[in-house]
């Protein structure tokens, strides 16, 4: 199994319901992904830090750091930062707070993020994209420059066309798609196994 086929099964097996949710961005969904469950899972934070760090490899994007908005995008930079320890090229991760500070520094970025830094926005679930722009304002704001967005999951909503049609690349560790279909699979292969039990009622 390959690293993106193993998260893909941690985030269908982990972060996914079937019901009636209200997402972030208001709207209703019959599928909700809580990613966390899974990017804060010890499982989960080795395979996102070796994969997510491949894929900035071979991205060719220029990266100095890796960060996004809390609370979503925070261990997924610290799995890829502490992945790159290691290289030749190691990445600084930061997170993007909510609100900046109202006391000390007044920081809206923490962690060793520079003025001039080349810098991948990271997002666990991209849905309308809000999250991620509100990101790449303060990235910018603050004197860095935004390679590309990289998202744990892609619930396939609109969210990145809407980032991609601001000039931002994005790329997807996996997608909505791809985990109902891992569901489906699994439903699939129960259903099977229940018809195939003998029946062990016991007869008259």
């Amino acid at each position: 199994m390959t690293d993106q086929e193993l998260l893909t099964s941690l985030l269908a097996e982990r972060s996914s319901k079937r019901g009636h949710f209200i997402l972030a961005s208001g709207r209703e969904s019959q599928f909700y992904i809580d990613a966390r469950l899974t990017t804060m899972s010890p499982e989960g934070l080795s395979v996102i830090g070796r994969l997510g760090l491949a894929i900035l490899r071979e991205s060719g994007w220029q990266v100095d750091a890796v960060g996004g908005l809390t609370l979503g995008a925070d261990p997924i930079s610290y799995a890829i930062s502490h992945a790159s320890a290691d290289t030749a090229q190691p990445v600084r991760a930061f997170t993007v707070r909510k609100e900046a500070k109202t006391h000390g520094t007044g920081k809206l970025i923490e962690g060793p993020f520079r003025a001039g830094d080349r810098v991948v926005v990271i997002e666990d679930v991209i849905t309308t994209g809000g999250s991620a722009l509100r990101a790449i304002e303060a990235v910018r704001s603050n004197g860095g420059t935004v390679s590309g967005v990289l998202a744990v999951v892609d619930r396939e909503e609109g969210g990145r066309e809407k980032l991609e049609s601001t000039g931002v690349s994005v790329i997807a560790l996996a997608t909505a798609s791809n985990i109902m279909t891992v569901l489906e699979t699994r439903a699939g292969q129960k259903e099977s196994l229940s018809a195939s039990s003998p029946d062990k009622r016991p007869t008259a």
